[in-house]
């Protein structure tokens, strides 16, 4: 069997080179082929190194440990580095899905390691279930923006988030594009990114988030390169690579 290869998702640089050094003493053979600061950066390390093992941190900037976890269900095994409280940790336990705690402990690393290494021999198993179930018990509930006021004349409109196809980062600015017109708001795309639903609005570039009920197909250039058809506008919008995964089963 080839050495063992993985990728570690952990947004905070010192936590990361820990992680990786008690990694090495623990496991010298696994192969450490990536690293990566947030969810997307983990998405095109598993598109691009296609690694056994993935230590993801669940809290992480744009998507989380859990988001990135869907991709991998199934292609690569996985293990949560958390933070979480104990009653969460039980979440994981009844789940049978691999967690170490921070901080983390060479103890608690080299328990994880020895079922990792009767793990790799076999298929990823696909966690597609339990990673829904731990979602609705680990990840906090949020209210998320129901409306938006933009700008028709010199009057204020309010409009629904179901009514919006997609928003388009325009400098400090956002274009807000509705079925009929589009207009630019005084925000910027990183902040409306933070109030929007995830499940409803989702990051298709660093650019672009698009509503998912407004896609209408998928499309596919000479190139392999993805671009998404909307249901009520003529232009489409290209998918970048740590994004399409989201689009596997189309």
């Amino acid at each position: 069997m080839n050495a063992p290869r993985a990728v570690v998702a952990e947004d905070e640089p010192r936590l990361a080179d820990e992680l990786a050094e008690m990694l090495a003493d623990a496991w010298p053979e696994l192969a450490i082929v990536a690293r990566a600061r947030n969810g997307a950066e983990a998405c095109a390390a598993l598109e691009r190194e296609a690694p056994d093992v993935m230590f993801l941190d669940i809290e992480m900037p744009g998507m989380s440990g859990l988001d990135v976890a869907r991709a991998a269900s199934g292609r690569s095994h996985i293990v949560f580095v958390t933070a979480y409280d104990s009653y969460a940790i039980d979440a994981f336990e009844q789940e049978a899905v691999d967690y170490v705690l921070k901080p983390v402990t060479a103890e608690r690393l080299a328990e994880t390691v020895r079922r990792l290494k009767k793990r790799v021999r076999h298929r990823p198993p696909d966690l597609a279930e339990a990673i829904e179930r731990l979602s609705e018990r680990v990840a906090p509930r949020r209210e998320f923006l129901r409306w938006i006021a933009i700008p028709e004349g010199e009057e204020m409109r309010l409009v629904t988030m179901d009514e919006i196809c997609y928003f388009q980062s325009d400098s400090k600015y956002t274009r807000v594009v509705l079925a009929d017109k589009s207009t630019l708001i005084r925000r910027t795309l990183k902040e409306l990114a933070d109030e929007l639903d995830p499940a409803m609005f989702w990051q298709i570039h660093r650019s672009t988030l698009v509503n998912v009920s407004a896609v209408g197909g998928l499309l596919r250039d000479m190139g392999g390169h993805v671009r998404l058809r909307l249901k009520t506008r003529k232009e489409t919008l290209p998918v970048s690579d740590p994004y399409v995964h989201r689009f596997r089963d189309i």
